[in-house]
Order: structure tokens, then C-alpha cells, then sequence
């Protein structure tokens, strides 16, 4: 039986489970294991900067042996690229040294990871939270992806925050229709294959 609970912190397994779900749904939803030179890597950016810093807005899945999925985010996008510079990158750049120009996809992600801000953008003004959620293939369905994400929105809606955001890639039609189904809408944000979905009015 999956049930849903908060993150731990204090809990050293939950941390390793979050990291193991992140690169094993980070190739478009499938195994991303071996396909960079470090697995850590997308853990160290898509989800260790917010257990570290907002651990208190990360929920997980536990199927009672591991944690099989999560929703992790920030309340606030700017603050949160302050606090990743200064408290998160050091404690991880030295295994992942910046490119002096970004070539590869490895590359990039490197970059990504050294330069938080790319993540502030204005017109996500009014949609200052922002969120990563993944589970494991063979728990998706069921609810638990809504499940997740009302926890978090709940959680953001406590603590007064207008609007959320997050990135999904164009041609994932799935994604974006369960967003729809949840009351996100397209945000008026142009980057390559990427739209930005958003939901306001989580603190009226």
C-alpha cells in the first residue's frame, strides 16, 4: 500500500530514495541511469537544492520498503536562487565544475546548476512558486500524482503564496493534460520546447 507522507530530513534513506526516483525518471519519465557521466547530477539539481533548503514543501510516496515518488518546490523562485547560490551550490560545484562554454547536454545541465537565476523569470511574476514531481513508473496512476500535488499546493496556500509554475515539455501531451485537469493553464513564457503551466489563486 502506497501512502502519502512528509519528507524527513532527518531520514538519510528518504534523501537517497528521492535522488534514486529523480534520475530513474529524468529521461522524459524513463531511466536516465548512465546516460551522464555522474547519476547525481539531476538529483543535485532537481531535487537536493529543495530538501536542503525548503524541506518543510517536499511529500512522498512510501510503498512501505522505499519512497517511490515525491512533489518538491520552492514558495518562492527568486529567494530560493539566492539561497541555492549561497548555501547549496558550494556543498556541490567542486563534482561538478562549470564548462567554460557549454557544449553537450551534460554541459548544459552543469551550467543550470551553477546558475540558479536562469530559473527567475519575470512574467512568472504572479506565479512565484515553483515545483518538480516524479514517480516511479510503475506507481503512476491511481491518484497519487494529484495527491501529490494537492499537498503541495495545500502547503503553499498555508503559508499565503498567489501562484505556482513549473515546465513541461511541449510534446508531452500526457503532462499537460493532467495539469489541465488540475486547473494549471498555459503561461505566456517562449523558450524551445518548453511550455510553463500555472496556477493562481492558492492563497484566496
Amino acid at each position: 500500500m502506497v501512502t502519502l507522507r512528509s519528507y524527513r530530513p532527518d531520514r538519510a534513506q528518504d534523501r537517497a530514495d528521492v535522488y534514486d526516483v529523480c534520475v530513474r525518471t529524468a529521461e522524459s519519465g524513463g531511466d536516465a541511469r548512465g546516460v551522464l557521466s555522474r547519476d547525481d547530477l539531476w538529483g543535485d539539481i532537481f531535487a537536493g537544492p529543495y530538501l536542503a533548503l525548503e524541506p518543510e514543501l517536499a511529500f512522498v510516496l512510501d510503498d512501505g520498503a522505499r519512497v517511490v515518488g515525491y512533489v518538491l518546490g520552492t514558495a518562492d523562485t527568486a529567494r530560493w536562487a539566492a539561497e541555492q547560490r549561497a548555501r547549496w551550490l558550494p556543498t556541490v560545484a567542486a563534482r561538478h565544475p562549470l564548462p567554460a562554454t557549454p557544449t553537450t547536454r551534460e554541459e548544459h545541465l552543469v551550467d543550470l546548476l551553477h546558475h540558479p537565476e536562469y530559473n527567475v523569470r519575470p512574467e512568472l511574476a504572479d506565479y512565484p512558486a515553483h515545483l518538480h514531481i516524479d514517480v516511479l513508473p510503475e506507481h503512476q496512476g491511481g491518484g497519487h500524482g494529484r495527491a501529490l500535488i494537492e499537498a503541495f499546493l495545500g502547503a503553499l496556500a498555508d503559508r499565503g503564496v498567489p501562484g505556482v509554475h513549473l515546465g513541461v515539455l511541449t510534446a508531452n501531451t500526457r503532462a499537460r493534460g493532467f495539469y489541465a485537469h488540475l486547473g494549471f493553464h498555459e503561461l505566456p513564457v517562449t523558450e524551445p520546447d518548453v511550455v510553463y503551466l500555472g496556477r493562481g489563486g492558492l492563497a484566496a
